[in-house]
C-alpha cells in the first residue's frame, strides 16, 4: 500500500510537467536561439508520376543575422543564398538575383521562416498547431490564402533542439520531404560563409 501511495505522489507531482504544452512562442525562441546552425540535407520529391523519388542532396548554413546559404551537391551543383532581401543563385559570375514570384522562390522562402523559427512571418500564411515537447516537437501548417491553398495541402515539420524535418503535401498528390538529421549550433560563421553573405 505505501507503494502505492508512494507511486501516486510521484505521478501527481510529474503531471505538471507532462501537461506542459510547448508553445509556438516557446518554439520560436529555441529555433531562434543559435547563431548559426549547419549541417548536411536529403530532399526528396515525391511526384505521383514516378515509382522513385527524386532526391537531391548538399548542405545547408543557416546564420540568424545574414539568412540562409543552401549549397545543392547532388545530382547537380549548384549554391542559393535566401535572405529578406530575397534569393540569390550563383553562377560564374556570382550572386544573380531571381524573381520572387516563381513556385520554387516562395518555397525557399517557406523553408528560411521555418528553419529560423519565424512564427510572425508563418502565422501571416498559415493555421498552426504545435505538439510536444522542446525535445520532441511537431508543427502542423494549413494555407490561409486562396493561393497558397491551390499549392499546398498541408505542411508538417517535427523535430527537437532544430528543424529536423519538413514535409509539403501538395494539394495535386505529389509530396516533398527534406530531412536535416544532424545539424550542429556555431558562434560564427567561417571566413567562407562570411564572403557568401556579403553583398
Amino acid at each position: 500500500m505505501k507503494r502505492l501511495i508512494r507511486s501516486l505522489l510521484a505521478l501527481v507531482m510529474l503531471t505538471p510537467l507532462l501537461a506542459h504544452a510547448l508553445t509556438l512562442a516557446e518554439l520560436s525562441t529555441q529555433l531562434a536561439k543559435p547563431a548559426v546552425i549547419r549541417g548536411p540535407f536529403v530532399q526528396e520529391k515525391h511526384l505521383r508520376s514516378l515509382p522513385q523519388p527524386l532526391t537531391s542532396t548538399g548542405d545547408f548554413v543557416l546564420a540568424r543575422d545574414h539568412g540562409l546559404l543552401w549549397l545543392l551537391k547532388a545530382p547537380l551543383r549548384q549554391d542559393y543564398r535566401i535572405d529578406d532581401a530575397g534569393i540569390a543563385r550563383r553562377d560564374a559570375s556570382g550572386w544573380q538575383t531571381l524573381p520572387s514570384r516563381s513556385a520554387s522562390a516562395q518555397q525557399n522562402h517557406l523553408f528560411f521562416a521555418v528553419l529560423r523559427g519565424d512564427s510572425s512571418q508563418l502565422e501571416r500564411d498559415f493555421e498552426l498547431s504545435v505538439q510536444g515537447s522542446a525535445e520532441h516537437w511537431q508543427v502542423r501548417l494549413v494555407p490561409r490564402s486562396l493561393l497558397l491553398k491551390q499549392v499546398f495541402e498541408h505542411i508538417e515539420l517535427s523535430g527537437g533542439q532544430f528543424v529536423e524535418r519538413i514535409e509539403l503535401f501538395e494539394t495535386q498528390g505529389d509530396r516533398t520531404v527534406l530531412r536535416m538529421p544532424s545539424s550542429q549550433a556555431s558562434d560564427a560563421l567561417s571566413e567562407q560563409e562570411q564572403h557568401d553573405f556579403a553583398r
